[in-house]
């Protein structure tokens, strides 16, 4: 007996509820890539990105994006993205998957 099943029985008439899919963000997708890149700052790691030509409020969105999914601390100053700690490939697939090109710089 699962969980949908223990349900049913507490509440018989209930009728569950289709759940709205979440649109995805508009965010502009720019044909070159972005770059990705890692770097240690007093002795802490940290993921910068770089090279977003899109309005500011786009990459604002994106960095609240990033690192909600993350569950990471992060800023976004002079149009880079720095992201707490070394999260390159996972940083990557999001942007990939958001249909961004992006290249991986150093190590």
């Amino acid at each position: 007996m699962d969980l949908q099943d223990q349900l049913k029985k507490l509440f018989p008439e209930h009728t569950p509820e289709e759940t709205p899919e979440v649109a995805s963000s508009n965010i502009w997708l720019q044909e070159d890539p972005i770059i990705c890149k890692y770097e240690k700052r007093k002795g802490k790691p940290i993921t910068i990105i770089e090279g977003y030509t899109g309005a500011t409020e786009d990459f604002k969105i994106l960095v609240k994006e990033l690192k909600t999914k993350l569950s990471v601390g992060g800023s976004f100053k002079d149009d880079k993205i720095i992201i707490q700690g070394d999260y390159r490939v996972k940083i990557m697939e999001i942007l990939k998957e958001k249909g961004f090109t992006v290249k991986r710089v150093g190590g």
